[in-house]
């Protein structure tokens, strides 16, 4: 097969490092790629979002099966696009893909669904969305409705916080047209997890849950990012919680995406907070997630190739996905000045080991400066990963490499993997 990945980012680097292992595999591309994914996959001059250029190179190349990673192709409408070239596409239609573009619109299917989620409203006025984060003490989450990139959802502490969001967004227009509509919904407490599923719009293969650190400072501290690092298994996702995620979450969500005329096809990400009421959604993703990607493809033993194609296909009976039973913990290397304004242009030296048996480093935010030196090209830079025979060994290990890695202001969390 000739398959194309989308995307730029570490969780990309981590589907072409799966997929180029497949024996099914004939040319690997990648659209536009990094200088990781350079090392497993042909790189094509083309962003993400350039659906011309995207849907151009799959019909000249003959691709057989198209993976997308970001979101935002898919909410633009990629997969439809290739769909009338009948090429299969991994990743939803841009009717389905609304379940991340919107979160009002998310909100509706699951409470369609029956899916236990936050008490919520979505509003376009300040002031009613400012009565609503009062009357419950400002103790809220205050999110924009559409993509944006990451940075949309506040968790408030107090009501001041929960004001200057609203304002924010609703009158400061911090996230454009992403923020005219705002979602607020009662604050959830308890730890948080992710299961991300591949669906071919019925059935379902669920991946090894995963753990995501958002903040990022050690101890959750300091501003949101799009994630400091990863792992998996989680001993907070049990067999039972998993099976319930399963029956009371994902299969549900299917049923009525497919009942409104949306099919889900592609991977399924539902982020979870266990509460003390039980499980309830935070939000659904209409891809897979970044970092829990990067550990998550590592557990997994088999082919990958089978899967992504069943889903797009419509049709994953007889697909099974084999999990190694070690452990996987990736810690993401930040760039200077992240998550606010990261310092672009920095040698990265020792990212291409060696290291030892059970290790990947993952690219995501990094180039090749003119001399042909490694450089920084975003936020996230590289996504360290480890393989153990417990959480404890894999995090030893990543660390490990991860010392050996030198970025000038580069940071990361020391506590990933801790419980």
């Amino acid at each position: 097969m000739r398959i194309l990945v989308v995307g730029s980012g570490g969780r990309e680097h981590a589907l072409a490092w799966k997929i180029s292992r497949s024996p099914l595999v004939r040319a690997l591309y990648c659209a536009p790629g990094n200088p990781g994914i350079a090392q497993v996959a042909r790189l094509l001059p083309v962003k993400a979002d350039d659906l011309d250029g995207i849907v151009g190179q799959a019909r000249s190349l003959g691709i057989d099966l198209v993976v997308v990673g970001p979101e935002a192709p898919l909410v633009q409408g990629l997969a439809d696009r290739l769909a009338l070239l009948g090429i299969p596409v991994f990743g939803p239609s841009r009717a389905a893909a609304e379940i991340e573009g919107s979160k009002a619109f998310a909100k509706e299917v699951m409470r369609a669904a029956g899916i236990p989620t936050a008490e919520h409203a979505a509003f376009t006025e300040l002031e009613q969305a400012l009565a609503f984060a009062r009357a419950r003490g400002g103790r809220v989450a205050v999110k924009a409705d559409g993509l944006a990139a990451g940075k949309g959802v506040v968790v408030a502490g107090s009501l001041a916080e929960a004001e200057r969001a609203l304002r924010d967004m609703l009158v400061g227009r911090i996230h454009g047209d992403a923020g005219r509509r705002v979602v607020v919904e009662e604050r959830l407490f308890g730890p948080e997890a992710s299961v991300i599923a591949f669906t071919d719009g019925e059935r379902v293969r669920v991946l090894p849950a995963a753990q995501d650190h958002k903040r990022v400072g050690d101890g959750d501290l300091g501003p949101n990012t799009g994630g400091m690092g990863a792992y998996s298994p989680t001993a907070k996702v049990t067999p039972a919680i998993a099976e319930e995620v399963e029956r009371r979450v994902l299969l549900p969500a299917l049923r009525e995406m497919a009942r409104r005329g949306r099919p889900f096809r592609g991977a399924l990400y539902a982020g979870l907070m266990l509460t003390s009421e039980g499980v309830k959604v935070i939000e659904f993703n209409a891809r897979m997630g970044d970092p829990e990607t990067q550990p998550t493809l590592m557990r997994l033993t088999g082919d990958l190739v089978p899967a992504l194609l069943g889903a797009a296909r419509g049709d994953l009976g007889g697909v099974e996905l084999a999990v190694d039973s070690r452990a996987a913990v990736g810690v993401v290397l930040a760039a200077e000045g992240y998550p606010g304004k990261p310092a672009a242009g920095d040698a990265i030296l020792g990212a291409d080991g060696p290291f030892e048996d059970g290790v990947q480093v993952f690219h995501a935010g990094t180039a090749l400066a003119e001399d042909g030196r490694l450089v920084t090209a975003g936020g996230r830079v590289l996504t360290v990963c480890a393989l153990g025979s417990g959480l404890a060994e894999a995090r030893e290990r990543a660390y490990r490499a991860l010392s050996r890695i030198s970025l000038r202001g580069g940071h990361y969390r020391k506590d990933i993997g801790v419980h």
